[in-house]
């Protein structure tokens, strides 16, 4: 597979212990690390009461280096997933669509959007998914890559997260900041498209046609940014805590201390699996998402 700057999605989880079990058995997902969050840790995402919560680490079969973390947290009142600005879903690659949702169907998980080829991208098969706590997961089959996108392909039944899903209410200023601070460039621009799972969240015709872009680090997508319509409310979320369902997404970076000003505390280093002993620092972006930077190994 090709490198991704991805290294983790970071979900809330009302049970961390059940979520755990659910990404094991549906998805093959095996669990890695568990352990609390450290107060250093939280302290780094601005979210000081997650201090002392659970959280297990979960992998791919394939080892690829990119992670799931669940994160016990109170669910919060109000949330709902995709019509709100930040973190809106986690799409893994994975072999056969089809054979996923039969295992999904028998699960915890929600089919909330069965196996269908995308619009204009008729190479991509993806099914979308509810986790337990609100979490939105795309599992996409690729069969060849779409023009303009290269993609990974799975090595096993469930492979690694390569596209991380965010809603902005400013596409264009969202694209801006992504390249500024992440080090990233713009891949498709500012693209409509058909896109189901949103019109079926804003309530609105099905053939409802939104505007996406993504981002790319040299030849590889891994950032979709979708435009959200002007009913998208602010996500709830608890003053200290976590914003609730996808919290945040880990990337790498190649020059961390570029980014560091404007950072919520400055760079240290973690304990644990996804820092391995490098630094990193976390942005509070458009419309306050989240994203925790991490050094390249040099």
């Amino acid at each position: 597979m090709s490198a991704t700057p991805l290294r983790a999605g970071t979900v809330c989880v009302a049970d961390v212990a059940r979520s755990r079990e659910a990404y094991e058995r549906a998805l093959e997902y095996r669990t890695v690390e568990i352990g609390t969050v450290s107060g250093s840790l939280a302290e780094s995402w601005a979210a000081p009461d997650v201090a002392g919560a659970a959280y297990a680490l979960l992998q791919p079969p394939s080892s690829a280096e990119t992670w799931v973390r669940l994160v016990e947290t109170e669910p919060v009142a109000g949330f709902e997933p995709l019509v709100s600005p930040g973190w809106t879903a986690l799409e893994f690659c994975v072999r056969d669509v089809e054979a996923v949702a039969r295992r999904i169907s028998d699960s915890p998980f929600e089919i909330v959007g069965p196996p269908r080829r995308l619009d204009g991208m008729e190479s991509l098969c993806a099914m979308q998914v509810r986790g337990m706590d609100g979490e939105i997961c795309y599992f996409t089959q690729i069969d060849e890559d779409p023009p303009g996108l290269s993609l990974p392909r799975a090595a096993c039944w469930v492979d690694r997260l390569f596209i991380h899903v965010f809603g902005a209410t400013d596409l264009v200023a969202a694209e801006r900041w992504l390249v500024h601070h992440i080090g990233c460039g713009v891949g498709l621009d500012r693209v409509e498209m058909t896109y189901t799972m949103l019109a079926r969240a804003f309530r609105a015709p099905l053939e409802t046609r939104f505007t996406i872009s993504t981002m790319v680090r040299g030849a590889e997508t891994f950032l979709q940014v979708d435009q959200l319509p002007g009913q998208a409310r602010p996500r709830p979320r608890r003053p200290g805590a976590l914003p609730p369902g996808i919290a945040m997404t880990t990337l790498s970076v190649p020059d961390l201390d570029a980014v560091t000003r404007a950072g919520a505390a400055g760079p240290a280093i973690h304990d644990g699996a996804v820092y391995a002993g490098r630094r990193s620092v976390t942005l509070s972006g458009p419309d306050g998402t989240l994203f925790e930077l991490l050094e390249e190994n040099a």
